[in-house]
């Protein structure tokens, strides 16, 4: 999510969202904090979606919930939003369709749509026409000359504005470390053919939901091999459906299986497309290789293709999940076994190619890790762009172009909110610590029964671990807890205490120093007292 502001408002390019890690136990999803939006709400004008790719959109929901402005996208990418923002409640959001070509003024910036490729039909770039000159965002893009669908990336178009002049250019690095250029999509599909002609039990293939030219490929190798298609994961199913409905993808009716049937059709007559691909514990594909999906089994003759490979952070899902698979007696193919896979984003060469064409006076390398936009600012330097024109942001960072010329100036708040159980928390620093400390410590509940009236221990407090250390290896380690929190309760009763949370202050001070004495680790302790 990047925010434009001029005198006659604010604009946002994207509204994206991010996956947990590890260390986010429990957490769902990752959204940009907008705090500089709430501050500055009366300025917003509109958000411009490059493409539909849940990186690039899936804020939005939560984003209109607070904000009521415009939302610019292609037919595909609203066709994807929509369905989105029902299940949020979000009934009468102002969806306003354009398509490549298009130009559009909205509040004093005239947007102009590019068309790209990219692992999703519908995607563009935006050239944004400001009082301080044409500032170019890419959006996620590749140069395929042979794309699966739509027209190859307009390169005539880009070499248009850099020669109008384009004052700075913010651009896709996710690749910037690889050299040469990424192969065309048709590769994939090539590689589905020989896989098809050769399988002879079922075929499953695993890819992101959204990532509909890989679906198509999967559709076109099973028409020419006479498979039916069978769809299972959520988010699989809504987005085939919609991809059919709007004529993204060429799926009769009559090759469609719904998922719960799949089991009624000869192995060598089908092929099922799957969510999964990136290990994730619940998808469709982790529950096929855990043996709990309600209606598909894998196990020997079947063929699993995982059409992606691992975002950063889900490398060990993935390989659990390949594991598993194999166990099961089934043959999986992933890269870099076979070419069942190619990026959607643009490598070294092609990001030169774009430099050349736009000849931007700024490069601000986006979308990546910080490496990824060195690597990206390095290209640039070789490309003949002054290193003093190149800024390397993180998030926060602001920008001010004025007069033709750009510096850094004061950042602004730009932590994140996470999505817990489908609510946004505010504030979230000190739950993932707990979760953390949980997840790696354990816990401690103590219960201590006391005499309301003077403060005397009734009885030795209960002691319960979760968590903490095997019930069979303890070793007395709980019996020895119990008198440490007996001699803490007893102290404190001869100190005639009544503050309950001083109490409690006092038996976690003297039961983690002791159990951090025994074991070396600090488990969460949580004190209850019971008046009698």
């Amino acid at each position: 999510m990047t925010a434009v502001r001029q005198e006659g408002g604010i604009v946002l390019i994207d509204a994206g969202m991010a996956f947990p890690d590890e260390e986010m136990p429990g957490i769902d999803l990752v959204l940009p904090d907008w705090s500089y939006l709430r501050d500055h709400r009366d300025e917003l004008r509109a958000v411009v979606l490059t493409h539909g790719h849940e990186d690039h959109v899936g804020s939005l929901p939560y984003l209109l919930r607070e904000f009521d402005i415009p939302v610019y996208g292609t037919r595909l990418t609203l066709g994807l939003v929509r369905p989105k923002l029902a299940e949020h409640g979000i009934k009468r959001a102002d969806l306003r369709e354009v398509k490549a070509g298009d130009t559009v003024d909205v509040a004093g910036f005239g947007l102009e749509f590019i068309n790209v490729n990219h692992s999703i039909p519908d995607a563009v770039a935006v050239a944004l026409r400001t009082a301080a000159g044409i500032v170019v965002f890419s959006g996620d893009y590749k140069v395929d000359l042979t794309p699966i669908e739509g027209a190859p990336m307009d390169l005539s178009r880009y070499a248009a504005l850099g020669e109008e002049g384009v004052l700075a250019y913010f651009g896709d690095s996710t690749n910037a470390e690889r050299p040469g250029y990424v192969p065309s999509e048709r590769i994939v599909g090539e590689t589905f053919n020989e896989v098809f002609e050769t399988a002879e039990g079922r075929i499953i293939v695993a890819s992101f939901a959204s990532h509909i030219h890989r679906i198509s490929q999967v559709v076109e190798a099973a028409k020419q091999h006479d498979r039916l298609v069978g769809v299972t994961g959520r988010s699989m199913i809504r987005n085939v459906q919609i991809a059919r409905e709007l004529g993204y993808l060429d799926l009769p009716q009559e090759m469609y299986v719904d998922q719960r049937d799949v089991n009624q059709i000869p192995d060598s007559d089908i092929v099922i497309l799957t969510t999964g691909s990136q290990g994730e514990p619940m998808a469709a594909l982790s529950r096929i290789a855990a043996g709990t999906h309600r209606t598909i089994e894998a196990g020997p003759g079947d063929v699993v293709i995982i059409s992606a490979t691992p975002v950063p952070g889900n490398e060990r899902g993935v390989s659990r999940t390949i594991n598993s698979l194999m166990k099961r007696g089934a043959e999986v193919l992933y890269t870099p076994l076979r070419a069942v896979h190619v990026s959607g984003h643009a490598a070294r060469e092609e990001q030169k190619l774009v430099l050349s064409l736009l000849k931007p006076r700024y490069l601000v390398p986006v979308h990546g890790e910080f490496r990824h936009l060195r690597h990206h600012a390095e290209t640039g330097v070789g490309m003949g762009i002054p290193r003093e024109n190149i800024f390397v942001l993180e998030n926060g960072d602001r920008m001010e172009f004025r007069d033709g010329n750009a510096r850094k100036i004061e950042p602004v708040p730009a932590g994140m909110f996470l999505v817990d159980a489908g609510t946004v928390a505010d504030t979230s620093e000190s739950i993932m610590r707990e979760r953390q400390q949980l997840s790696e410590e354990g816990m401690f509940i103590v219960v201590a029964r006391i005499n309301a009236q003077t403060g005397d221990l009734l009885g030795p407090p209960d002691v319960i671990s979760r968590g903490f250390v095997d019930p069979q290896a303890q070793n007395g380690l709980v019996d020895e807890s119990i008198g440490v929190v007996t001699q803490t309760l007893q102290r404190t009763a001869s100190s005639h205490v009544t503050d309950w949370s001083e109490l409690k202050k006092a038996i976690r001070k003297d039961l983690s120093s002791f159990l951090s004495e025994k074991t070396r680790k600090r488990p969460i302790i949580l004190p209850l007292i019971v008046e009698v």
